[in-house]
């Protein structure tokens, strides 16, 4: 299960679970650059559909929010693929991007499942052309696959740890 994962700080931001009372503002950090993107996101996302996906938020498919000094500021997915196997999905708020925050805390977030679940591997899918959201992921050490994804139109990545962070079990 993921839901008990993640509860990180950051030097800019806390990285816990979605709760109920963020559905207004999910909402409204999650506009049409963020919903072209993400294959599960309905144009428009209305409040409903916010309050609706962090009520389904739990067991193997958990939504995190990314808080920083103003609120909410973005959501790192965290979802069990199989025996082993993570995928890590985000989106930010327009407000936040550009900023080293999502490489901040999708990095903690990738460190923290692979420092819980020691032996795991963690990938995540990336549009073709989606170029900030490529570097940030070659950013905290994913790699491609040069496969597809899951998703129809996605690439598949891995997550390698660096040198310094590997986990080595005698």
């Amino acid at each position: 299960m993921t839901e008990t994962l993640i509860r990180l700080t950051t030097p800019r931001c806390r990285i816990d679970r979605l709760v109920a009372d963020d559905a207004a503002d999910l909402w409204a950090i999650t506009d049409a650059s963020v919903t072209s993107q993400v294959h599960f996101l309905p144009e428009p996302f209305t409040k409903d559909e916010a309050a609706a996906l962090i009520a389904r938020s739990r067991g193997d498919d958990v939504f995190h929010a990314v808080r920083d000094a103003a609120g909410l500021a973005g959501v790192i997915g965290v979802h069990r693929r199989g025996a082993g196997e993570y995928e890590v999905g985000y989106w930010f708020a327009a407000r936040a991007r550009g900023q080293g925050l999502a490489r901040e805390a999708v990095g903690a977030t990738v460190r923290e499942i692979a420092a819980a679940r020691r032996g795991a591997t963690v990938v995540a899918e990336c549009r073709p052309g989606n170029a900030r959201s490529e570097a940030l992921l070659r950013a905290v050490g994913f790699v491609s696959t040069g496969t597809a994804g899951r998703c129809p139109g996605r690439a598949l990545f891995v997550w390698r740890a660096a040198p310094g962070e590997r986990i080595d079990v005698c």
